[in-house]
């Protein structure tokens, strides 16, 4: 068990000095260029969207990065190209099916292999079908976005516990329905909720091996996902406008949240969300 850290016993009268605690208040650090200097980084589903924003963001910040992907070949490349002309970092594209345990195992291997460490892990790759009730989910697509969305993050992490250490993070991708739901999105939202409750778990129980484990849950952002899922094309058109920011997030504004949470600056925080959600006020 980790010790208890306390303070020795002191008492000021009001409104306090700290001039005179012991030990004094910790209110400044050196100032970080690279947040994530020559940290590697796996994050799935960084070809495009929310996960190409966050490699993007982690190589500018000074990060390797390796990136898992389905087959979207051509947005791996240009997230690749990007990560190594733009920022000087190395990327690994790792291409293959995240709902496949054996694909995960072996790309968190390769991804070790080729770096030689790893500090931090991004399980963000995710599908979702939509469906206007419950009878019309098909069994081998809830299967399936169950597989992508929440079994391949208990396979990559399990297979990335042994290679990270002391002051490693893990990273997890929810959404806004995880908290409020989404009707035509029924085991879409089912999943990202067993999201929420997966990272506060593993925060509990990793939280003796100062491994931090967060997640962001997004609201809407405009990302392939959008386009590749929803029918009718006016739908497509109208995501995000209900939102008190009355627009879809872009996914550079979701990046930061990932940024914040990979860096030294989110040391105390483990087990919680951020919510880049356009406003909705989601108490979670």
């Amino acid at each position: 068990m980790r010790k208890k850290k306390s303070n020795p016993p002191q008492k000021q009268s009001r409104p306090g000095h700290e001039k005179e605690m012991t030990p004094k208040p910790q209110t400044d650090l050196p100032k970080v260029v690279n947040k994530l200097e020559n940290k590697v980084a796996l994050v799935t589903g960084g070809d495009s969207g929310i996960g190409k924003a966050v490699a993007l963001l982690f190589a500018k910040e000074g990060a390797d990065v390796a990136i898992v992907y389905l087959n979207e070949h051509d947005d791996a490349a240009d997230t690749k190209n990007k990560i190594e002309s733009l920022y000087g970092r190395r990327c690994l594209l790792i291409p293959g099916d995240v709902s496949k345990e054996s694909f995960c195992n072996a790309a968190v291997n390769k991804a070790f292999k080729t770096f030689k460490r790893l500090d931090i892990v991004v399980n963000n790759a995710a599908t979702q079908f939509e469906s206007e009730d419950l009878t019309s989910i098909k069994t081998a697509n809830m299967r399936k976005t169950f597989e992508t969305n929440i079994f391949s993050m208990f396979w990559i992490t399990r297979a990335a516990l042994p290679h990270l250490k002391k002051g490693s993070c893990i990273i997890n991708s929810a959404s806004v329905t995880a908290y409020r739901g989404s009707d035509h999105l029924m085991d879409y939202a089912a999943t990202k909720g067993a999201i929420v409750a997966f990272t506060r778990s593993l925060a509990s129980n990793l939280v003796d091996k100062e491994i931090r484990v967060n997640g962001v849950a997004p609201g809407p952002i405009w990302t392939p996902l959008i386009p590749a899922t929803f029918n009718k094309r006016k739908k497509v058109a109208k995501h995000g406008t209900s939102v008190p920011m009355k627009r879809a997030g872009q996914p550079v504004e979701v990046a930061g949240c990932y940024l914040f949470l990979a860096s030294q600056d989110a040391s105390y925080m483990t087990g919680q969300f951020l919510h880049p959600n356009g406003g909705e006020i989601v108490n979670g």
